[in-house]
């Protein structure tokens, strides 16, 4: 083109003799069939995949840029894609109460943009407690009311086998999807992605099954992150006492685990997620699973390390399943740009669909880290991905950092970890990470120099899989369970034995625990009054008070034996509650539906009685949990008044395994691993 007067040189004419004629082309219905046929070439492409595994890594370009991912990781310690960082800021988060207040602080001072990566969410969970005077902190709001202020919001959830896991990832994607509908404010800032596909037509040669992405970060404005064990889900959030109880007499509103989000695995699994507000397990017979977790906030470099992650992750996905999808865009990442963009996965092609977006928003350079005074943490980030997960060759740098950091121990090991399940050599197969041999080793070499040594490692006692162990359906959790025996100390190639083989004691240096707890279901005898005067008993009492503080989002109805979708109880008290609270004298209690005002006289009489002679008022001197007893200077059970007489406070006992979930590993009071990686050939 002459860049005076806007002429196509005779080159240029002889090179594209038609470029007018196809300018014009762009906009008609013919340039949109020959797209639309392109993309289903790639399409039916596809299939070849089935014969060809490595169709990802397999063209000159995609040599080139995994030669360029490896040099990058030669380069770093633990072979990790990302470099060590100093002055970084952390932050430790022990259980989820802490870690769910501290994100909900930060999400509500996104300005930009947030990323959120999970194995489930669940848009429903409250990330302030009691839920009752904490409507406005329950994710999905925060996240809408951000979404309109104008931040960007990215979600990549696990999209489940549904024959195996109960978290409904289409319940996440259609309830985030539906916050800020079109025609609204906020309309199309919150995107969605699941992964894998599990769709044969669409995806046949990378069905995946048999693997999950399991990590849990957020990225808020390229400022702060959140990584660690927990998910944003039912079941994680927990304080540090870990009640097993949730039955309050004095007034249902003090709950804490509304709907779905009480729970039991062993007993029972989460139960068709998108009637969140019901729950099969009833508070006042069972205890909850405590739940123990352990995730980190971070300001520093390493925070833009996280995001580069996700964004390879977004892009990857964008080019495997929604490639020809309006609505996700590309997006670009500052530092990884022009020749580097293969980097994190940003593709052009022919017909691009979705819009090429530069992130961070604003420059790096504006960022608190690039000019605050720095921390004081020497940090890097190290993962676990592969071919199907991020397009990428296998990256071991989460096992790379476990088996060195392991390996130079000098005083102790202390592991916390929902499984432990690895091997000492070649001999365990089909596990092959060889943590077990790090271990065996530090262990041999520091009783043969006379130091003192400990390793010490919490699992939980029963991995978190519903059914008695004795039943069929609980073969998979027995596997898992022989497999950790077999790690520690069954037969000789396990940890024991390897260590005993060489003249060392194992039982001095390797310590194994598992965690319980308990509580006292605070079900009184004026309790049982209530319940039997009122005609309502304890678990509907439940149902409907997570219907009042979960009543908003996607619902899911009972259907009559017509067919038709019918309201359950707790939606007819709701409703009619609002209506008896409003107390409009002109209109009429009689809503001329006998067993929806039933269900209301039920809640009136059942709320009488605890202000009545057999309530639960001021008088109540039982405490709903005595759960701080079972920590530290947390006094004596013997002290803590119950309402009824002993055999019937006998019965209220209840005990539990307190479910080990965080992956940790402190060596030496001078190095920490902490992410969402479990212990395993995952």
């Amino acid at each position: 083109m002459d860049g005076e007067n806007g002429h196509r040189s005779f080159a240029d004419k002889m090179k594209h003799p038609f470029s007018d004629l196809r300018d014009q082309m762009k906009n008609t219905t013919l340039h949109e069939t020959k797209v639309k046929a392109l993309h289903f070439k790639h399409k039916i492409g596809k299939f070849h995949n089935i014969i060809n595994p490595n169709h990802r890594h397999d063209e000159e370009h995609e040599k080139a840029t995994d030669d360029k991912r490896t040099r990058i990781a030669e380069s770093h310690r633990f072979d990790s894609y990302a470099a060590e960082r100093d002055g970084n800021k952390i932050k430790w988060y022990v259980d989820g109460r802490d870690y769910f207040w501290a994100v909900s602080v930060a999400l509500e001072r996104a300005q930009e943009t947030i990323y959120i990566a999970d194995w489930w969410l669940s848009p429903e969970l409250f990330l302030r407690r009691p839920p009752y005077y904490n409507q406005e902190w329950r994710l999905d709001q925060v996240l809408k009311r951000r979404a309109e202020a104008g931040v960007k919001i990215y979600v990549i959830v696990y999209k489940e086998v549904a024959q195996a896991l109960t978290c409904n990832s289409a319940h996440t994607k259609h309830a985030l999807d539906g916050l800020c509908p079109k025609g609204t404010k906020g309309h199309g800032n919150i995107k969605v992605m699941r992964h894998p596909d599990h769709n044969v037509f669409e995806n046949a040669g990378d069905m995946t099954f048999y693997w999950a992405h399991h990590e849990k970060f957020i990225v808020i404005d390229y400022a702060l992150a959140f990584i660690g064990g927990l998910d944003l889900c039912f079941g994680r959030w927990d304080s540090r006492q870990h009640p097993l109880s949730d039955v309050h007499p004095e007034g249902v509103q003090n709950e804490v685990f509304p709907g779905q989000d009480f729970n039991n695995n062993r007993i029972m699994d989460f139960q068709d997620v998108i009637d969140w507000k019901s729950n099969q397990l009833s508070k006042a017979d069972y205890g909850r699973m405590p739940w123990h977790d352990v995730a980190m906030g971070l300001i520093g470099d390493c925070v833009y390390d996280i995001a580069e992650h996700f964004i390879l992750r977004w892009n990857f996905i964008k080019r495997d399943k929604y490639k020809r999808t309006e609505g996700f865009d590309w997006l670009m990442l500052e530092g990884r740009e022009g020749d580097n963009e293969d980097l994190v996965a940003v593709q052009r092609p022919k017909f691009p669909v979705g819009k090429y977006i530069r992130h961070p928003l604003s420059p790096l350079s504006t960022k608190p880290w690039a000019h605050e005074s720095p921390g004081t943490v020497h940090a890097q980030v190290v993962r676990s991905s592969a071919d199907w997960s991020s397009g990428i060759l296998t990256e071991y740098s989460i096992q790379n950092a476990y088996f060195e950091v392991i390996s130079n121990a000098q005083h102790y090991v202390y592991i916390e970890n929902q499984f432990f399940i690895t091997a000492t050599g070649e001999e365990q197969a089909p596990i092959h990470n060889t943590i077990g041999r790090a271990i065996v080793d530090a262990v041999v070499r520091a009783a043969k120099e006379g130091r003192k040594f400990r390793v010490i490692i919490i699992i939980p006692a029963v991995p978190g899989f519903a059914g008695d162990l004795r039943e069929d359906a609980a073969m998979g959790t027995r596997a898992i369970m022989d497999y950790q025996y077999k790690s520690i100390l069954r037969g000789e190639h396990s940890i024991y034995g390897q260590i005993s083989k060489q003249g060392v004691d194992p039982e001095k240096h390797v310590f194994v625990f598992n965690l319980r707890s308990f509580d006292r279901l605070n079900k009184t005898p004026a309790l049982k009054k209530q319940e039997e005067e009122s005609g309502v008993n304890y678990q509907e009492l439940q149902e409907a008070q997570a219907e009042e503080v979960m009543g908003k989002g996607v619902q899911k109805q009972a259907m009559g034996s017509d067919g038709i979708r019918k309201p359950g109880l707790r939606s007819k008290i709701a409703g009619l509650r609002a209506r008896h609270e409003a107390n409009d004298s002109s209109s009429s209690d009689d809503s001329g539906d006998e067993e929806t005002e039933k269900a209301v006289d039920q809640k009136r009489r059942f709320e009488g009685k605890r202000e009545g002679d057999g309530g639960q008022g001021k008088g109540n001197q039982s405490i709903d949990t005595i759960s701080h007893t079972a920590m530290l200077n947390g006094g004596k059970v013997s002290e803590q008044r119950f309402e009824g007489d002993p055999e019937m406070e006998k019965e209220n006992y209840v005990q539990e395994e307190l479910y080990i979930h965080g992956k940790v590993c402190i060596v030496d009071d001078r190095i920490v691993i902490c992410g969402s990686s479990n212990i395993n050939d995952r």
